[in-house]
C-alpha cells in the first residue's frame, strides 16, 4: 500500500510483477515500477491535468537534459501551447524532506528549461515558485494557477 498524499483521490492501474508493483503511467503509455517517487510523481501528473487544467498531451514525464554535459532526468515538464517550457516538477519520495538541495537541483535544471514555474514536493508538502528569468529573481507562491493563467 503506497503512502496517502496530500493531492485528491485518484484512481490507478497498479499490477504486481514479480514481487514488485507497478503503476501504468497514461503520460508515457507504459506500466512503470511503482516506488514511492513515482507515486507523487502519479499524482502530480493527475493534479496537474485534474485541477488545474494541464493538457495532458503537453506533459512530459522523465525529460532527458543535458546539464554540463551530463545526462540527466527532469521528473516533469509542463509545455505551453506554444510548446515552449512552462513548468518543471522535482518530485521526491514522501519520507524524503524538502532541502535547499532539492531547490538547489531544480534550479540547476532550470538552467536548460528556463521555465517560469517551478514545482517542488514529496508528496505532502508541495512548494511553488515564480521565476523571473531575465532578473533571476523567484517569488514563492501559495498556490498554483490554473494552466491557462500561467
Amino acid at each position: 500500500m503506497m503512502p496517502l498524499l496530500n493531492f485528491p483521490a485518484y484512481e490507478f492501474t497498479i499490477k504486481s510483477l514479480n514481487k514488485r508493483k507497478e503503476v501504468f503511467d497514461d503520460f508515457r503509455r507504459k506500466f512503470v515500477t511503482l516506488t514511492p517517487e513515482e507515486w507523487v510523481r502519479q499524482n502530480l501528473a493527475r493534479y496537474l491535468v485534474s485541477e488545474k487544467k494541464c493538457p495532458p498531451t503537453l506533459i512530459h514525464i522523465e525529460a532527458a537534459l543535458n546539464l554540463n554535459n551530463l545526462r540527466r532526468r527532469s521528473d516533469l515538464v509542463v509545455y505551453g501551447r506554444n510548446m515552449l517550457p512552462m513548468l518543471l516538477a522535482e518530485c521526491k519520495a514522501p519520507d524524503v524532506p524538502i532541502t535547499q538541495t532539492v531547490f538547489s537541483q531544480i534550479s540547476h535544471y532550470n538552467l536548460v528549461y528556463k521555465v517560469p514555474y517551478l514545482l517542488v514536493t514529496n508528496g505532502i508538502n508541495h512548494f511553488f515558485c515564480k521565476i523571473n528569468v531575465e532578473d533571476r529573481t523567484y517569488a514563492f507562491l501559495n498556490y498554483l494557477p490554473e494552466y491557462d493563467l500561467w
